[in-house]
């Protein structure tokens, strides 16, 4: 009984250290913590959707889930060749149009009437706390880090997952990103991490950030949960609808399915494009993230004149093969006649002139 006391003191206190480290965050406290107690999306002590969420379906528990993934061989979660991908000078004059850039999974640049947006930028190459543990992003897809990026303007984060809010890339291009924009309480991270206040914009759902005249960002729901440690939803997740002049688009960040998109589609689209996430699924957590066929049906209900889909092509978070959901997608696209834009990483993308297509992600021939 001493033996298996001292054991799991041990082990108590390992976990206790391991969580100290920076990368963890900081909880909303403070001012703060009152603003998101005012939120109305805080229920009873923590954030959360607007519909019943289980965070399991399909009868998984979090052991069968984590057994699943760790011990079960999927012949192809990883591609087997380096995936191409095209390097650019990011800091010339861009189009007179906005200008897409994509880093893999949901890591973006738009560059719209002279600004800067960088979307959910991860540069560190895991998504992970730690530098020495963790999905690894595929060979290939980390062409692009951190240092490679003009000066940001805005810096957009959806919420506070490793794969959105990256710590190593926000200590390198903190010093450089004009504003940070995010969902209520994720501040507390980045402030904890050396940004001052003053340029932290935080948003609860159907709130607005004006950046010039005539371009704002407006946080909207989406279907999900947060949390970098042991203790979940203290902090919001979000969509957005980015406003730009003649352009209007859908940021969707991560979300199951759900009544919000028909309602955001109806009061704020049709929009030019919409950014959706298309992979990391699983029957297992099907509340969380969407099915691909869900994606375009939503792009659909979005009213999205195209759409682009993210969360793929750079780190495997599910079991699937690691190009399904790029093949799922478009198939069911097709039948709606959507139109989507499949740029490689890096690839230039000027809306309405230059809109890739290519399956660059099938394997080259020998």
């Amino acid at each position: 009984m001493i033996s298996l006391l001292v054991v799991i003191g041990v082990f108590t206190l390992a976990v206790f250290i391991f969580l100290q480290q920076s990368s963890f965050g900081a909880a909303p406290s403070g001012a703060r913590l009152e603003r998101v107690k005012r939120s109305p999306q805080y229920i009873d002590g923590a954030f959360a959707n607007q519909s019943e969420t289980p965070t399991f379906t399909g009868g998984g528990t979090f052991f069968s889930v984590m057994y699943n993934f760790l011990f079960t061989k999927y012949e192809r979660k990883l591609p087997d060749f380096v995936l191409p991908s095209i390097k650019r000078d990011l800091g010339g004059n861009p189009s007179d149009k906005p200008e897409l850039t994509w880093f893999g999974h949901s890591s973006y640049l738009l560059q719209v009437n002279g600004l800067n947006i960088l979307v959910d930028p991860v540069f560190s190459g895991r998504t992970s706390p730690v530098s020495w543990a963790g999905t690894k992003a595929f060979d290939g897809a980390d062409v692009y880090k951190a240092e490679d990026m003009p000066r940001i303007d805005v810096m957009l984060i959806s919420h506070d997952h490793y794969d959105h809010l990256d710590y190593e890339t926000i200590l390198k291009l903190k010093d450089r990103v004009g504003l940070f924009v995010t969902s209520l309480g994720v501040g507390a991270h980045l402030e904890y991490w050396g940004v001052p206040a003053d340029k932290i914009k935080e948003l609860d759902w159907w709130e607005t950030a004006d950046l010039n005249p005539g371009m704002s960002i407006t946080a909207a729901p989406a279907r999900h949960f947060s949390g970098r440690g042991i203790i979940r939803n203290k902090t919001l997740w979000s969509s957005f609808v980015f406003k730009t002049g003649n352009y209007n688009f859908y940021l969707g960040g991560d979300s199951g399915y759900d009544k919000h998109f028909a309602k955001i589609g109806a009061e704020y689209g049709p929009f030019d494009l919409a950014i959706l996430e298309d992979g990391q699924y699983n029957a297992f957590w099907a509340n969380i993230h969407m099915m691909p066929e869900e994606t375009a049906q939503v792009a659909v209900e979005l009213r999205a004149k195209v759409l682009m889909p993210v969360h793929w092509g750079k780190f495997a978070l599910a079991t699937h093969d690691w190009d399904e959901p790029i093949a799922r997608v478009l198939k069911k696209a097709a039948s709606l006649k959507l139109k989507v834009i499949t740029p490689m990483i890096g690839e230039q993308v000027i809306l309405d002139s230059v809109m890739p297509q290519s399956h660059w992600w099938a394997k080259p021939k020998n």
